[in-house]
């Protein structure tokens, strides 16, 4: 059964991201309010997918996809970016360091549904 990780410091976008999800068959979500919250839960957990915001306090998105890439354990996860950065150099840095897609907010449930399905290989 896979598991999301939703790292977002904003609870109405969370419950948003998570409500959403919610229609995705077999999906759990385990929430972290930032990159540190978020760290600590992939210190015991194993994600198959993990989606994030990038402006947090503590740690932003684009620190947590590095601090992810460069650990052994979730290298391959899929990570999904959603976030309010609709800058095009934002996206570029963004992929750079290894995140798997972007989605530029406001977002609308079905895309994300239909991403993560995808990134996961639920038909």
């Amino acid at each position: 059964m896979p598991t999301a990780l939703v790292v977002e410091d904003s609870p109405t976008m969370r419950q948003l991201i998570v409500f959403a999800l919610s229609r995705v068959k077999g999906l759990t979500c385990v929430e972290a309010d930032d990159g540190v919250d978020a760290l600590k839960k992939l210190a015991v957990q194993r994600f198959e997918i993990i989606i994030t915001d990038i402006n947090m306090p503590v740690m932003d998105g684009l620190k947590l996809v590095k601090r992810i890439r460069s650990d052994e354990t979730h290298r391959d996860v899929p990570i999904m970016i959603i976030t309010t950065e609709g800058a095009e150099e934002d996206r570029q840095r963004a992929l750079a360091l290894g995140a798997t897609c972007y989605i530029a907010k406001p977002i609308q449930a079905p895309q994300v549904i239909n991403k993560v399905k995808e990134l996961l290989g639920i038909r």
